[in-house]
């Protein structure tokens, strides 16, 4: 039980680090957010960081649990963990893209390669746990919402 419990808390902390790294990096670029022309469905700022602290305690629990099989599934758990390492790469990276390069164009390729990363490591979670895929479809549904935005953002501006 112990040794479980570490491995959600070490999950969740090295994604909850990943997106608080990006952010940190980010923090002066962000505010770029209140100048630029914004689609109609553009949420609050406020609202980015209480979404992206759940999505990614969500993506900490779902790693957790694909971790805690790599005994009984070697191969595979490490594959798909592979693979969600990548996608939290690219989402790490797509802030510093969109924010503080300001690069609309480069952050949507960017963020469709992510999308369909996050494809990818659902369809690999999925294989082996039910519900950490489905922990990740919050996760995905937002990076489409961002999609939209992004997109939206590169025609107003």
């Amino acid at each position: 039980m112990q040794a479980k419990l570490k491995t959600y808390i070490l999950s969740v902390v090295i994604a909850l680090a990943v997106g608080g790294f990006s952010a940190f990096l980010t923090r002066t670029g962000m505010n770029i957010y209140d100048y630029i022309n914004k689609p109609a469905l553009s949420p609050p700022a406020i609202l980015f960081p209480i979404v992206r602290t759940a999505l990614y305690i969500l993506m900490g629990v779902s790693s957790a649990r694909i971790g805690l099989l790599k005994s009984s599934y070697p191969y595979e758990a490490t594959d798909s963990l592979v693979t969600y390492a990548i996608q939290l790469i690219l989402n790490f990276f797509w802030s510093i893209i969109f924010f503080n390069m300001r690069t609309f164009l480069f952050s949507l390729i960017w963020l469709i390669v992510l999308w369909s990363c996050i494809l990818k490591m659902i369809f690999k979670f999925s294989v082996l746990d039910r519900t950490a895929a489905c922990l990740n479809i919050p996760y995905f549904l937002w990076v489409t919402f961002a999609g939209y935005l992004n997109f939206m953002i590169y025609i107003l501006n």
